[in-house]
């Protein structure tokens, strides 16, 4: 994020776009909504009518799939209306007359069929983003960022903000919104395969020296190419490249796409370990199983969507013999060759102040309490930084920004006869993530619980025979689940809407495997499937609890069995 969370109170708009807060991220939602009675202008473009749409001065109603198309022609509209702030793409921004030969070619009217947004609609939203004190882009998420063209999506959000001079400033700028509670985090620490700690390149020398230098190794021992994507594991293994897997608190049987061929490929590797607080359906598979320790259970810091450090504390200690995470991962590394002698998570959190200059700040002494620190915080006595590119001076050589535009492209399985929906995957308020901790909730399951759902416009499921609240099969050319129709008329038509939290009602058994070629992120917001009616309901209700009953047994079995097999800890 460019600005922050508690900052869009104060923005004078707020568009949202490929988002859904009141879903995501309540707490988010709760800041729009106060901005709204502040007076801020709100702009939603969505093709379901989510509950932001109801508070929004305008709404337009996009057709799944058409983000670039859209957001190439309300770049249009604001040159084109005169809207365009000169002074800051003429002091601030390269490569105007290269991105406008793109965009000139994507008016309102020219894509109205690719958008389903009325011109005019489209030129007033506009001129209301570009004209507003200031304006946020708040909260792109997988909206965007799960689409075959995500890169050149965020490309395109980001020389908006630039051309309209709506970055750089207090509460303006752009807010994407991650997902989860520390993915910002695991980012922040190099949990990607192009980057160290603090966003330092893995191809950069200099980089590498003193990383290798602060850890005493020989640079030659530290990767100087970008490594694989989480996505790219399962053909790497197929292909020979992988042939052992780490896998730590995720479920990527549960979250990544087309999971039945997944599992066929994971159980292909020669070495599968799993670290993880519950028995999930990928840590089935596993060789080995390290159990590790639970939020409550250890400390650390977080960072929050906005860059906001937050330090936390163990409310109790680990249950019978689970480690803190950073133990298992210090005695093994220890074991296998590099010695790691850390005594509590304050010494590694300094080394990685010491390591990343824009971290420096962040003491466990500021972050006590109810205290945080907000990076870039490149001193201790820094205050933190709210907004990022004060003045228009933003992270490149040069400190200007790079304008990019790009062409747009269908997604790559269109609906047809035999598939003639748009599966969309979404979130839900009453479950987190992959359900392995919520779904171990009992008051939790009651408000929710299998098959989940699947939420369909009231003229789709009437030409399929179906009824509200009936069991469902839902099936493309990967697989198919069984899930609970929900008809909801602010669903637009020929689309349906799947939470990823279920075992049974598991959307990413129909989900397509189609990576961003750059960031290798699936396309799970857009497949083509089909919806049909179950006659015996009777039955069908019956077939979920034993599939449901039969999946908890396979789960406790493995636990048992893997206790009775396994070792103490320190006999592993």
């Amino acid at each position: 994020m460019s600005c922050s969370i508690p900052g869009m109170e104060d923005a004078g708009c707020i568009f949202l776009f490929g988002y859904n807060p009141s879903a995501s991220h309540p707490i988010v939602s709760r800041r729009i909504v106060k901005a709204k009675e502040k007076g801020a202008k709100i702009i939603v473009a969505d093709p379901r009518v989510i509950e932001t749409a109801r508070i929004a001065d305008i709404y337009m109603q996009i057709n799944n799939g058409c983000n670039i198309a859209f957001l190439n022609a309300f770049c249009n509209a604001i040159v084109t209306e005169g809207l365009a702030d000169k002074k800051f793409i003429e002091e601030h921004t390269n490569g105007f007359d290269e991105w406008w030969k793109v965009i000139k070619e994507y008016t309102p009217e020219s894509v109205r069929d690719i958008t389903g947004v009325d011109p005019e609609t489209m030129r007033r939203a506009a001129r209301m983003y570009a004209t507003a004190q200031p304006s946020a882009i708040v909260g792109w998420g997988m909206g965007v960022a799960q689409q075959k063209q995500n890169v050149a999506t965020v490309h395109t959000l980001a020389s908006m903000a630039c051309i309209a001079g709506q970055i750089g400033k207090p509460n303006s700028g752009l807010a994407p919104v991650r997902g989860q509670n520390n993915v910002q985090g695991s980012c922040d620490m190099g949990m990607l395969p192009n980057l160290y700690p603090g966003y330092q390149k893995v191809e950069d020398p200099a980089v590498r020296e003193k990383f290798a230098k602060a850890w005493g190794v020989p640079v030659e021992r530290l990767s100087d190419h970008v490594g694989y994507r989480l996505t790219d594991v399962g053909h790497n293994v197929e292909e020979g490249k992988v042939h052992a897997f780490y896998n730590f608190g995720e479920d990527p049987l549960q979250t990544e796409p087309d999971a039945q061929d997944l599992k066929r490929q994971l159980s292909k590797l020669d070495l599968f370990i799993c670290q993880d607080i519950f028995m999930t359906q990928t840590t089935m598979l596993a060789d080995v199983v390290f159990p590790g320790t639970a939020w409550g259970e250890h400390d650390g810091v977080f960072t929050a969507s906005d860059r906001t450090f937050q330090r936390f504390t163990a409310a109790v200690e680990p249950k019978g013999e689970c480690w803190h995470d950073w133990q298992v991962f210090q005695e093994l590394s220890t074991r296998m060759g590099y010695p790691m002698h850390y005594e509590n998570t304050k010494e590694i959190w300094d080394e990685v102040r010491e390591m990343c200059p824009n971290f420096y700040g962040a003491t466990y002494e500021k972050m006590e309490g109810v205290g945080h620190a907000q990076w870039p915080i490149p001193t201790i006595e820094h205050p933190g930084s709210p907004d990022m590119f004060p003045g228009g001076q933003f992270t490149t050589p040069d400190h200007r920004a790079n304008l990019m535009a790009h062409d747009w492209e269908h997604p790559t399985e269109l609906p047809d006869e035999e598939y003639p929906l748009i599966l969309c995957t979404v979130r839900e308020v009453g479950h987190y993530s992959c359900r392995s901790m919520t779904g171990n909730c009992r008051a939790l399951a009651l408000l929710a619980d299998e098959p989940g759902e699947i939420h369909m416009n009231p003229a789709d499921a009437e030409a399929r025979g179906i009824s509200d609240g009936e069991i469902v099969r839902a099936h493309s050319r990967r697989g198919e689940a069984m899930s609970r129709a929900v008809l909801d008329p602010r669903i637009n038509k020929g689309a349906v809407y799947m939470t990823y939290q279920w075992w049974i009602g598991k959307c990413n058994n129909l989900t397509l495997h189609s990576l961003d070629s750059r960031s290798h992120t699936p396309e799970d917001k857009f497949s083509a499937c089909q919806v049909d009616a179950i006659e015996d309901q009777v039955w069908a209700e019956q077939h979920v609890q034993e599939l449901y009953e039969e999946l908890k047994s396979q789960l406790a079995d493995t636990v048992d069995n893997a206790m009775a097999a396994g070792g103490r800890r320190d006999e592993a």
